[in-house]
């Protein structure tokens, strides 16, 4: 394919805007979509629908069209708006330099330009070659078998019913996946008192930067559901470095992998922007600013706190971010979203195979969460790559998975069409097939296959 660029700056263009060529949008402005969108009024925002909760969540993916048919197909007439929306929260490629339109659509991941694109082996050869070079053969075979190891006092609590929140200290070893923590330091050369294996579980911050409070919340999956654990760590540098091997263990791996240091950077980045006080505040007077707050926060906050109270918060957090290029500063917003405990995952009400009381899914991009409606917690997790196979069963409108270890589910939604979760679950497993690659050609046909269905 021939690359096409702007005419204006010369920068590459998304091969979409060549659905548009006899518009405006092509003749004028390729850029229009790397342009940050307006602050609405306050009548704009009454009329916008603003979830609440999860449930609310949920009645917004009824609306998502099928991707297999034409707008045509699907009764879209001429004069009919659609809202245009990304779909699927797999954003591994961001890049300022080429995907300035899809920063300010999401001003929401990770900073990807530092992150090295060599996995574990890789890693290992070049440490080899080096260590080569440098005649230190005694330590050769010992830097590439040793996997990194955290070792500290850490407190742990693990709730109970009719208990209060008592924490205890122990000492803590944290290795390859799994989290083992022992009386004493003198008690960690024997057995440990648990070993936690954290691959496939839910890990979730449990932080107050102002409270000088850095916990981490674990859903760890049993057979009959998830143990709760929350450990609490003492300090802001503990913390990064052992939330991000949680992290990596709940997906498998290990801190021996290259994206470990990223993902420490991350969260002490992520930290600092909720720390108000990490840099020297600038007075400004309020009544002279163009701003509206109705904007740019949620209805709860705009019930507890008063206008010049909350725009007061928003001008002490933007200074975290005010010596930044505007393109550095919406990366800088894409990772803090990413570091919530929501981010990415899809809810929708199902019911169960078995089961008469309504239920939330939550589809994310690695796994799907079964959602206990009252509470709003996680029941179980099942993992995308454990999946055997999975199918729709047309007549009765029901999904049915199939995992490994003989365990399948089958569940019925009930706010949506049930083509919506398939699709959702084939996208994410599509796109975990994706290489980093940037020349990589999308296999249109790959997608349809996993996202389609024959009804």
């Amino acid at each position: 394919m021939t690359p096409i660029y702007d005419p204006v700056n010369g920068t590459p263009v998304s091969s979409t805007i060549t659905w548009f060529s006899d518009s405006p949008l092509a003749e004028r402005n390729c850029n229009v979509l790397a342009v940050s969108q307006p602050i609405l009024t306050p009548e704009a925002l009454a009329k916008m629908y603003r979830p609440q909760n999860q449930v609310d969540k949920a009645e917004l993916n009824a609306g998502w069209l099928d991707s297999s048919r034409s707008l045509m197909e699907q009764g879209i007439q001429k004069e009919d708006k659609l809202l245009l929306r990304y779909k699927y929260y797999s954003f591994f490629d961001l890049n300022p330099k080429y995907h300035i339109s899809k920063l300010s659509q999401l001003s929401e991941p990770q900073d990807f330009t530092n992150e090295q694109d060599v996995d574990e082996v890789e890693a290992a050869l070049a440490s080899l070659e080096v260590t080569l070079e440098g005649g230190k053969i005694d330590r050769i075979l010992e830097d590439i078998t040793d996997i990194p190891k955290l070792a500290d006092y850490l407190k742990i609590f693990r709730p109970k019913k009719l208990t209060l929140k008592a924490y205890k200290q122990y000492y803590f070893i944290f290795k390859d996946t799994c989290l083992s923590y022992f009386k004493n330091k003198e008690a960690s050369q024997g057995e440990p008192i648990e070993k936690l294996n954290l691959r496939g579980c839910e890990v979730m911050p449990d932080v107050n930067v102002a409270g000088q409070k850095f916990g981490i919340k674990l859903l760890i999956p049993v057979a009959d559901g998830m143990n709760e654990v929350y450990i609490k760590c003492h300090n802001e540098t503990q913390y990064a470095k052992w939330m991000a091997a949680c992290k990596l263990a709940s997906k498998g791996k290990t801190m021996a992998d290259s994206s470990y240091p990223t993902e420490v950077y991350d969260i002490q980045s992520f930290l600092k922007m909720k720390n108000v006080n990490s840099v020297p505040q600038v007075m400004h007077d309020s009544n002279a600013l163009d701003m509206n707050p109705e904007s740019l926060v949620s209805r709860k906050y705009l019930k507890k706190l008063k206008t010049k109270q909350l725009t007061a918060r928003i001008l002490e957090a933007h200074q975290n971010v005010a010596q930044m290029t505007l393109v550095e500063a919406k990366m800088r917003f894409i990772q803090a979203w990413q570091s919530l405990p929501d981010f990415g995952v899809s809810y929708f009400l199902v019911r169960f195979r078995g089961t008469k009381k309504d239920e939330l899914l939550g589809v994310s991009y690695n796994r799907l969460i079964r959602i206990d409606m009252a509470t709003r917690d996680p029941i179980v997790t099942w993992r995308y790559s454990n999946i055997k196979q999975w199918n729709v069963n047309w007549e009765i409108r029901q999904v049915e998975i199939e995992f490994d270890q003989g365990v399948a589910i089958a569940l019925t939604c009930l706010n949506a069409d049930c083509k919506i979760v398939h699709e959702y679950i084939g996208g994410y497993i599509f796109l975990s097939t994706r290489s980093k690659d940037q020349n990589e050609t999308l296999d249109e046909e790959l997608f349809h296959k996993l996202t389609g269905g024959q009804e």
